[in-house]
Parts: structure tokens; sequence; C-alpha cells
């Protein structure tokens, strides 16, 4: 009887340090991904060009639909720590000062990529160049993580995105919060420089997108 008292408590201990060990290991992934942008600066891939007129419904849907999935933050910690598994190759590292915010950008707007960093939607225009480069990421339930505080960037606030051999400053112009389905936010405007970011809203059970508009000064 006392043994199973143990083993009550003891499992009870690992639930309540499982999200704890959950988030450790999601942001070594994070600071892993980092250091190997900043250290790689020169081999950081320049963003994929979409073809003129490509059609963004399907990428966007796919993309807003790995945003109301459950966030990386959440998933089970593997019994051992593998190398990063993911299908894209640093692009760039975006940071905005405001929110305390740096992270490496993956090419590619996949569920792997998008565990533990932010993804360039390579449907949509490179990163510094004529039309609209989308980037989205997770918001995390653990503050400061990922997109988590992207809801406290307005108007006038500056995003920094450093690529190879480049640093592009954008200022926000714009917030919204729109429906999932609203595709409308990744258009162009004229030969305006856009970046917007996209991400869940509300935090915890999203029904909704933020969207984050910003153009290149």
């Amino acid at each position: 009887m006392r043994k199973l008292s143990y083993l009550i408590i003891l499992a009870g201990v690992l639930i309540m340090l499982y999200p704890k060990g959950s988030e450790w290991y999601n942001d070594r992934q994070q600071q892993k991904l980092l250091e190997e942008a900043e250290q790689a600066y020169s081999e950081i891939v320049p963003s994929a060009t979409a073809p003129a007129g490509t059609d963004l419904s399907k990428p966007y849907a796919e993309v807003t639909q790995l945003l109301a999935e459950e966030s990386a933050a959440e998933e089970p910690v593997p019994s051992a720590t593998p190398d990063i598994e993911v299908g894209g190759k640093i692009t760039a590292i975006i940071e905005i000062d405001k929110i305390d915010l740096k992270l490496p950008v993956l090419e590619g707007a996949t569920k792997n990529n998008m565990k533990h960093a932010a993804a360039h939607m390579k449907e949509t225009a490179p990163i510094g160049a004529v039309g609209n480069a989308a980037i989205a990421a997770h918001r995390s339930r653990t503050a400061g993580r990922l997109f988590n505080r992207l809801n406290e960037v307005g108007e006038g606030d500056t995003i920094t995105i450093i690529t190879s051999g480049h640093e592009y400053k954008y200022v926000v112009y714009g917030v919204s919060i729109v429906e999932p389905t609203d595709v409308s936010v990744l258009k162009g405007k004229d030969d305006d420089k856009i970046l917007t970011l996209i991400t869940c809203d509300p935090l915890v059970d999203p029904t909704h997108r933020l969207i984050i508009h910003a153009k290149l000064t």
C-alpha cells in the first residue's frame, strides 16, 4: 500500500514537471537554431522567389491551420535530445526590440519548421523585395516565447530582419485581427516592400489570426 502511495506521488510530481521540461526542450532547440544562424550569416540562403501570379489561398490555409494546432511548447519531450530536424534552411533572423524577440527564420512554413522557429512562406515575396513577404510563427502559452507577445507590437514599431549581408528595417503601419480564411492579408501594394507577420489569436483556443503589416524604410 505504501509503495502504491509513493508511485502515485511520483506520478503527480512528474505531471507537474512536464510543462517545464517541454518548455526547456523547445527553448534549447530554438537557441541552437539561433546560434547556428548567428555563426553562419554567409551561409544563410536567400528567400525563395515566388512565381508571379502564385495562388496563395492553399498555402495560406495550410499555415493558418498549423497556427490553430497546439503550440510546439505543448509537444512531448523526447526521451533523448536528437539533432534538430527541419525541412527548410535558415533564411534570416527576425528581431523586434519592443518585445525582446529574436528568432531564426526558416524557409517554408511547415509543421517541423514552425516547432522551434518562425517560418517564411516561400510562396510569398522574398524578404527585402518588392511585394509582400510573410513570416508565420506560433504563440506559445509561455510568456515571451515565439510570437507570444506579438499583440504588443503597434504602429510605428520597428521590425529588423537580418539576412546574408543585409539588415532590413521595417516599420509597422497596420495591425489587424482577421478570419483564418482572409488571404487578402498577403496582397502586395504597388512597388512597396511589405513584411507581414502572422500568428494565432486569441492565445488560447484561437479562432482568428493576428496580422502585423510593416513596410521597408
